[in-house]
């Protein structure tokens, strides 16, 4: 699936949750996350190298964790996501697999993770990083076989100015954290 992901950094997070709740906008309950950061021998940022996520979600202590394997590779080009992801039931073997493929583990990203559907498809999140100051808010926008990214993205953009917010970022949360 090919995605337009933007991010950025709240200016108050209290003001950008109100602004939602004005547009009708409910986030979610509250879903903890925990990234592992697998890459490519030889990496190099810009390269259109795919990168591995191992990632655990926990929406309540009581409930049983998942897993998923997500595949990423940012085409610098076209300034969009390749992404597949798909649920783990062997944590352990995936992380073998990746290890045989020559993948290593990069770094760990922790996060407390709000979400919301969008009127047209789009996924918001609001994001707390363990470990960094600041809260983010991400839109993800997949781009349909059919559609022009530069259309998908100036949806995207629209809607973050309709939101007052305009500090976007281009790094992944994990160059934030000065992990690699």
């Amino acid at each position: 699936m090919r995605k337009i992901v933007l991010k950025v950094r709240l200016k108050n997070r209290d003001k950008f949750e109100e602004k939602l709740d004005r547009a009708g906008i409910d986030l979610g309950q509250v879903v903890w996350g925990h990234d592992r950061i697998y890459l490519p021998r030889g990496y190099k940022r810009g390269g259109n190298y795919p990168r591995f996520i191992l990632r655990t979600e926990m929406k309540a202590v009581d409930r049983p964790a998942k897993y998923y394997l997500i595949q990423k590779r940012h085409i610098e080009d076209t300034n969009i996501e390749v992404v597949h992801q798909t649920e783990v039931k062997e944590y352990l073997e995936a992380v073998g697999m990746m290890r045989e493929m020559g993948f290593s583990l990069a770094g760990e990203v922790s996060r407390k993770r709000q979400g919301a559907k969008l009127s047209g498809g789009e996924m918001l999140y609001v994001d707390n990083i363990d470990n960094n100051t600041g809260n983010y808010a991400k839109i993800e926008a997949r781009v349909a076989d059919t559609e022009k990214v530069e259309e998908v993205r100036r949806k995207v953009l629209d809607l973050y100015y309709r939101l007052e917010e305009d500090r976007f970022l281009y790094n992944t949360y994990l160059e934030l954290l000065k992990k690699y």
